[in-house]
């Protein structure tokens, strides 16, 4: 369903209206926060709270912008408010991601045995939790260009239209980002 459909369904029948528009943007939102979080308990919970927001604020949507990218933009707040709140549990928001299930898919090919092996699990899981913390600590409008690029898999346009800058700042955002990640990763492997 369009946005203008989904709107004027939303206008003639709010709480309907409102439903169709959870389950139509509910995985993006929550995948949108898991690539700032890491964590898929409270990406959902950040999520939960978008759409609180949303419910709330959705009379000042003026349709300047796609209804996705509205929705991009509060859950990249919502979820760095949630981080900068919780900015001292972080350290054990990672261990989360050492024992996580859903990590451990993403960094295996399921049918490579040596990858298979449960030394090569724990260093795969050690890697990808270095990688969440590494890119953690890039600077915010580095670290929500990289996410929505990286995780979100969203065109520079469209980075752009979220973070309301220009194509080339995002470009440029983005080639820091990437430069600032290697430098850390070649560090960290230096000292390994």
């Amino acid at each position: 369903m369009d946005d203008k459909k989904l709107l004027n369904h939303i206008q003639n029948n709010k709480t309907t209206g409102f439903k169709l528009l959870v389950e139509e943007y509910q995985a993006l939102v929550i995948n949108t926060c898991y690539g700032f979080v890491h964590n898929r308990q409270d990406a959902e919970d950040i999520a939960q709270d978008v759409f609180i927001e949303v419910y709330r604020s959705l009379e000042n949507f003026r349709g300047q912008s796609k209804l996705s990218t509205w929705l991009y933009r509060i859950a990249v707040n919502k979820s760095l408010n949630h981080i900068r709140d919780n900015k001292k549990n972080n350290w054990l928001k990672s261990l989360d991601i050492l024992f996580d299930d859903d990590s451990n898919t993403k960094t295996l090919a399921p049918n490579d045995a040596e990858n298979n092996m449960p030394d090569k699990i724990t260093e795969n899981k050690e890697t990808g939790s270095y990688i969440y913390q590494a890119i953690n600590t890039l600077p915010d409008n580095q670290k929500i260009a990289f996410t929505l690029s990286k995780y979100e898999d969203l065109s520079y346009k469209e980075i752009a239209d979220v973070m309301k800058l220009s194509i080339s700042s995002v470009e440029s955002l983005l080639f820091r980002a990437k430069k600032n990640l290697q430098k850390k990763l070649i560090e960290h492997y230096k000292n390994l």
